[in-house]
């Protein structure tokens, strides 16, 4: 059995709710926004599946970046609807917090794994230094 994995529950739910939304604006005959909003909002879930099967931890880092700015693509396209008044009568404002959420949990991994990295190739090069001043 797969160990549950929020940041991927998050994603696909929000993918989801998009492509529900993309199917309103659809029929609201609204096609140049939508479908800029529906590849951004899927891409999100896609890239963190992509990450979790990284291959590496640098793999893992390249897909959890692009998801984040991707989530960033997201809410730009959503602020646009929202402010621009585009999208009449649309409540996009749940969307919005539910991107800025994903943008939070995205961004805090990439910078988490971007420090852990970091640390270990000082440690790795600390450690190599040490063993250079030991012969």
């Amino acid at each position: 059995m797969e160990e549950k994995n929020i940041v991927r529950e998050k994603t696909y739910d929000f993918a989801l709710k998009i492509i529900r939304f993309y199917k309103d604006l659809l029929e609201k005959n609204e096609f140049v926004l939508s479908k800029q909003l529906v590849r951004c909002g899927t891409s999100i879930g896609a890239n963190v599946e992509e990450a979790l099967a990284g291959q590496s931890r640098k793999d893992f880092l390249s897909k959890m970046s692009i998801a984040s700015k991707e989530a960033r693509e997201c809410n730009y396209w959503l602020r646009l609807m929202r402010d621009g008044k585009y999208i009449e009568g649309e409540n996009l404002q749940d969307f919005i917090d539910k991107s800025d959420e994903l943008i939070k949990i995205l961004t805090s991994i990439v910078k988490t794994t971007s420090q852990s990295r970091l640390q270990f190739k000082i440690k790795n090069s600390q450690f190599k230094i040490k063993n250079v001043e030991e012969l």
